[in-house]
């Protein structure tokens, strides 16, 4: 079972989801591929959610919710959206490792500090044993790693995070996780009466006069 992790640090519903992530008996099998979200927005022409004001409001609400349901810390970073690149890109320089996801993400959204600058992730850096975050994350092959991680998401179909693709097909989201791990632990779920059928209806779309 191929299962690949697609996710941006901007995302606090992705730091919500890798908690769960990590209860999974699959975990190990994961792995978690950095992507830059803002990216596949523009290849997709949508706004993200934080640029529409009432979605904004929504999804912060629905952020502290979810955390509340779980159990999880969630303290918000000192401005959001924030430009994530500087954070992907030191993950794919340790190699995406699940320790270095877990630093970041706990730097960003368990303990609320910025992420957004090289001088920003100095501290979890140096926990990462990254000594010059700004070389780090300036690398040529960094960048070529994130573009072409973003890229391969785009042509799988990513159109959001956190996605877990199993073996191709995609799930979306932190509230999707039951499903998620009811097709991990059923991979024939999908392919059962009802659910292959309704993934081939046909689009009707009804032209507003």
């Amino acid at each position: 079972m191929a299962l690949r992790w697609y996710f941006d640090f901007v995302s606090p519903f992705a730091y919500l989801h890798w908690q769960q992530l990590k209860t999974l008996p699959q975990f190990g099998q994961i792995t978690p591929v950095p992507i830059a979200f803002g990216a596949v927005l523009h290849h997709l022409g949508n706004l993200g959610p934080a640029e529409i004001p009432a979605k904004r409001r929504f999804i912060y609400r629905q952020v502290l919710w979810q955390a509340q349901q779980q159990g999880t810390t969630v303290r918000f970073p000192p401005g959001h959206p924030f430009n994530p690149l500087a954070a992907l890109r030191l993950c794919l320089a340790v190699e995406a490792t699940p320790a270095a996801v877990d630093v970041l993400f706990n730097w960003i959204w368990r303990d609320g500090h910025a992420a957004d600058t090289p001088q920003a992730l100095a501290l979890p850096g140096a926990m990462l044993d990254v000594a010059d975050v700004a070389a780090a994350v300036s690398a040529p092959g960094v960048k070529e790693q994130l573009r072409q991680n973003t890229e391969a998401a785009i042509a799988a179909g990513v159109f959001g995070v956190p996605t877990l693709s199993i073996d191709g097909e995609l799930f979306w989201g932190n509230e999707s996780h039951d499903l998620m791990r009811a097709v991990l632990a059923d991979p024939e779920l999908l392919q059962r009466d009802g659910w292959r059928q309704v993934v081939e209806l046909p689009v009707a779309v009804e032209r507003s006069r």
